[in-house]
């Protein structure tokens, strides 16, 4: 069972999560009504609207109570089983989500969900994992600066109860965390079935050398590498930070 402790305000959960980490069980979720310094992938603000969105970290800690260990070389099934979980609960609202590679959530072409997972490795296993979310639920505006979001209220004309949706989102997680032990190779399957822009031409930036190009994502590698086709025909791996994706 996970436990779940809710702050009125913190700086960052995923912060709290690594202050306090010697102190928690095997699986607790930290949740915050206020972060004042949310992270984001590639070391970005995640801002959000006080109270109107859900922003948590779902801590766990392997080799200790049901966590059975996970090899190092296989992290990126946290990856996976988080962002399924939270696609699993977007289509409990009839949303047709698409993962981001790595694992942002994206609704067409708008983010709807940010994650950041840090791992922490020994011996070769890993030792814990920090899976920080920000999901947007109820907020209607945004900064200017926020590329492309949507909340799931704009999408559905809804309300939504945070205390009630993280419930809901941690089921829907806990199932995809069962799959990790049981049978990952479906839960890579899913993730690709998922996978947002899979199998369309777009437009890309090389980040080491700034040039735009057209390519075909084709899946991921068995370390996680995102597989381009390239306008050659051939396919090219890129690791985190290394391709943009071009966003009109």
């Amino acid at each position: 069972m996970t436990d779940i402790i809710w702050y009125e305000t913190i700086d960052s959960t995923n912060d709290q999560a690594k202050r306090i980490l010697p102190e928690l069980g095997p699986a607790t979720v930290l949740a915050a009504v206020r972060q004042t310094a949310g992270r984001g992938q590639r070391g970005n603000v995640w801002k959000s609207e006080p109270g109107s969105n859900l922003t948590f970290s779902l801590v766990l800690k392997f080799g200790t109570g049901l966590m059975t260990e996970i090899a190092a070389n296989c992290q990126f099934v946290i990856s996976e089983a988080v962002a399924l979980g939270i696609t699993d609960f977007l289509g409990t609202e009839n949303i047709s989500a698409r993962i981001k590679w790595p694992n942002d959530i994206y609704v067409d072409d708008r983010k709807i969900c940010g994650i950041l997972i840090e791992n922490s490795i020994c011996a070769g296993h890993m030792a814990s994992s920090i899976a920080g979310a920000g999901l947007n639920l109820n907020q209607k505006e945004f900064p200017g600066d926020i590329p492309n979001p949507v909340s799931l209220s704009i999408l559905t004309g809804k309300e939504y109860d945070c205390r009630k949706v993280l419930g809901q989102v941690m089921e829907c997680i806990s199932g995809r965390m069962e799959q990790v032990y049981k049978c990952p190779e479906s839960l890579r399957g899913a993730y690709l079935s998922l996978m947002y822009r899979k199998d369309e031409k777009h437009r890309y930036t090389d980040c080491a050398t700034g040039q735009e190009f057209c390519g075909i994502i084709r899946g991921i590698s068995d370390s996680a590498l995102l597989q381009v086709e390239m306008p050659d025909g051939r396919i090219r791996e890129y690791a985190f930070k290394e391709i943009g994706y071009i966003i009109a």
